[in-house]
């Protein structure tokens, strides 16, 4: 070994004396260096991957089926956890000189143990079921990923089904999340195709049990039931009782309901004639729909159409975009824009498109009505009231739409405007008694209902409603709170006051409410609901499904973004996605697209 310490410098050797430099006396000697050889790990793997080959080195036999494959325990456990628990662990295997295999496919096996030395696998449609059992297995975690990612991108209506399943079987939870969501977005082409027809009974009920399944009426849900019934009838008649439970039988057509009593296969089975029944009498008793609630009268997430929530006040103040609601994937998006600010405008739905109805742009109180439909995303100029009005209320009764008070820049309102859609006309009818600002409107058992809102003086608990064949106003029995900016909605014969403030018009001060109160008109008297979580102002509410929705509004310091749902069989609210944009006043519409 040559020490470099004793070479002698040439210099020094002729005689001559050389002096270092305090500095460099001191310089440390340099460092050593790292020798790094590009493409080892590769190269190491391409010479094991030769030995495997020649079977040379080999120290374990892997039997699956009539199939014998060598291998590297070294190699075999640095690529898989199964085999390294095998190979490290006081366990028999680990010292066999041949390991069985059980239940593995020996073409899988063969494909993956040269995966191990090559990190290379191919995909293909015929083998991709067998790799991804057997990686699952040998717990390769990257071929699994793959052969999941591999079955994603194959998804198509004819094999999801099957796809599902066999990702539950494997306990592969992406795959099996991605292929449930993808039969249950396109579940009217699956149900067309064979894999469903060969469902078991219990997986054909789960399927015609789901809220998220994607069709558009219960119409379909009853032919997906009848052509599985159909597919084999000596087979499967006797589960068609058990299975016409999970359609929701009171919200089919009355004409579907009326045929479905001359289908023979329905004939002989009691419990189909007393679900028939059921339904029935929810259609010819409508008065008594609220004792007749069930799992069978609740839609379907698809079924109840979508939100959409129209401007209102931001931080901005004024918010120009709409946002829609979608009920199955419980999140909003931005839908369309308007045209320019509006604030305190009232909103209706007539044949699908949204009428947006008076409001003020910030400086004056507006009498234009403008038209949007969700289908073409268009805006249209429709004619405009007779009176400016901001802080309305407007609601579809029958056919025509109903302006209901507000105020015109100056004063109060009492009047009220009807616009015809025939002749696209605006006209009056009879006045309220009392002006109404911040008014909330709604529609029940044939009648147009004004509750609360601001006369000028207070916020008011008086309510009053329309007959449209007397053209005439009544009064009904007062709220027990007073309310400005109150969000109405009716859900089977009820009427809901949800949320708004109480302060007189020289106060500063509003005492915002999070109560709820119910009307019932039967007995012309109001009771207390459960409140809602959060109290708001100007607060938007609709009724979507069998659920009221209050949307935005304001608590005193910030525009809310929150949105609460309310079930009003369990008499319960329940959080759901936000908006995009915290806004209040804004004006939240159910269209069915």
């Amino acid at each position: 070994m040559i020490s470099l310490r004793g070479l002698v410098h040439p210099e020094q050797a002729a005689g001559r004396v050389i002096t270092l430099s305090s500095s460099q006396a001191m310089e440390p000697c340099s460092p050593d260096e790292l020798f790094q050889a590009s493409g080892h790990a590769e190269d190491t793997f391409r010479k094991m991957e030769c030995y495997l080959r020649h079977k040379q080195l080999c120290d374990v036999v892997l039997l699956a089926g009539d199939r014998r494959i060598p291998a590297h325990r070294l190699v075999l456990s640095s690529v898989s956890d199964y085999f390294a628990a095998m190979f490290t662990s006081d366990v028999r295997e680990a010292k066999q000189e041949e390991v069985k295999m059980e239940g593995v496919d020996p073409d899988a096996l063969w494909a993956l143990v040269q995966y191990a030395y090559t990190g290379r696998l191919e995909l293909r449609e015929d083998t991709i079921e067998s790799l991804l059992a057997a990686s699952c297995l040998l717990q390769l975690s990257a071929v699994v990923q793959a052969c999941c990612s591999f079955l994603i991108k194959q998804l198509h209506p004819s094999n999801c089904l099957g796809i599902r399943s066999f990702a539950d079987a494997q306990g592969c939870q992406e795959l099996h999340k991605v292929a449930h969501d993808y039969t249950m977005e396109r579940f009217l082409d699956v149900m067309r195709h064979l894999e469903f027809l060969l469902l078991s009974p219990d997986e054909v009920e789960k399927l015609l049990s789901s809220d998220d399944v994607n069709v558009p009426d219960e119409e379909a849900m009853m032919g997906a039931l009848l052509s599985w019934v159909q597919h084999d009838c000596a087979g499967r008649q006797h589960h068609l009782a058990r299975l016409l439970a999970c359609i929701r039988l009171p919200l089919l057509a009355s004409q579907c309901l009326a045929d479905m009593e001359s289908n023979p296969l329905l004939w002989d089975s009691v419990e189909c004639q007393r679900l028939l029944m059921e339904a029935m009498k929810y259609h010819l008793l409508p008065e008594r729909r609220p004792l007749l609630q069930s799992p069978r009268t609740r839609p379907r997430k698809a079924t109840v159409g979508t939100l959409f929530a129209v401007g209102g006040m931001d931080a901005t103040k004024g918010a120009t975009t709409i946002e829609q609601y979608c009920l199955r994937s419980d999140s909003w998006k931005q839908a369309a824009v308007m045209s320019g600010r509006r604030l305190q405008f009232g909103v209706a739905v007539l044949e699908g498109r949204l009428y947006v109805v008076g409001g003020r742009d910030g400086l004056k109180t507006l009498s234009a009505v403008e038209c949007y439909n969700p289908r073409s995303r268009s805006w249209s100029a429709m004619p405009p009231m007779a009176t400016n009005r901001h802080g309305l209320g407007v609601a579809v009764l029958g056919g025509p739409m109903y302006a209901v008070g507000g105020h015109d820049g100056w004063s109060y309102l009492s009047s009220v405007e009807r616009w015809d859609p025939q002749s696209r006309q605006w006209s009056f009818v009879s006045s309220m008694a009392t002006p109404r600002s911040t008014v909330g409107v709604a529609v029940l058992n044939g009648k147009l209902y004004a509750v609360g809102g601001r006369d000028g003086s207070s916020c008011l608990s008086s309510v009053e409603c329309f007959d449209p064949h007397t053209n005439a106003w009544s009064g009904c029995a007062p709220m027990a709170m007073r309310r400005g900016g109150v969000g109405v909605a009716t859900w089977n014969g009820f009427l809901y006051a949800i949320g708004g403030h109480d302060a007189p018009a020289s106060s500063l001060a509003s005492r915002l409410s999070d109560c709820v109160e119910r009307y019932d008109p039967k007995t012309d008297t109001w009771t207390t609901a459960a409140p809602m979580r959060v109290s708001r102002d100007a607060v938007g509410v609709c009724l979507l499904g069998d659920r009221l929705y209050a949307v935005g509004g304001y608590d005193g310091q910030t525009y809310l973004n929150a949105v609460e749902a309310y079930d009003p069989q369990t008499n319960e609210w329940t959080q759901v996605a936000p908006l995009c944009l915290g806004r209040a006043g804004t004006c939240v519409v159910a269209v069915k697209l």
